[in-house]
């Protein structure tokens, strides 16, 4: 005689494969990053030094009148440059880099490099 065993859907293969879909789906998502900010990049904005108000402040008010809202500048600052320069980096479009490089105090907007130092023989090493 031939025994049955009873079917259990949640000790199935199948189950354990869909839920690991569903698991490298949602950390695939979340890794993407939101279109909003994919046409972003780090600026750094060099400005005139400024005179009756602190150089943050300066800087936020600054990115205000670009980004619309006070909480959008001070999500957008990334530094605030006070001691040798004055100015600070943000995370801006296109346009916004455009629209910033024409208010009065605004120096120059670069973009934000990072370099790699290289040393080597015959280049002198650094210690």
């Amino acid at each position: 005689m031939h025994r049955r065993t009873k079917f259990s859907f949640f000790s199935s293969p199948s189950l354990i494969l869909l839920l690991v879909v569903v698991i490298f789906v949602i950390k695939m998502a979340e890794s993407v990053p939101s279109t909003a900010d994919s046409s972003k990049s780090v600026q750094i904005v060099y400005t005139e030094k400024p005179q009756d108000e602190e150089p943050e402040a300066y800087h936020i008010r600054t990115l205000t009148s670009v980004l619309g809202s006070e909480d959008a500048a001070k999500e957008a600052l990334i530094y605030s440059y006070k001691t040798a320069a004055s100015g600070f980096s943000a995370k801006l479009s296109p346009e916004q880099v455009e629209q910033i490089s024409k208010l009065p105090g605004v120096l120059q907007v670069v973009p934000s490099k990072t370099v790699q130092l290289h040393t080597g023989p015959g280049i002198g090493r650094l210690h």
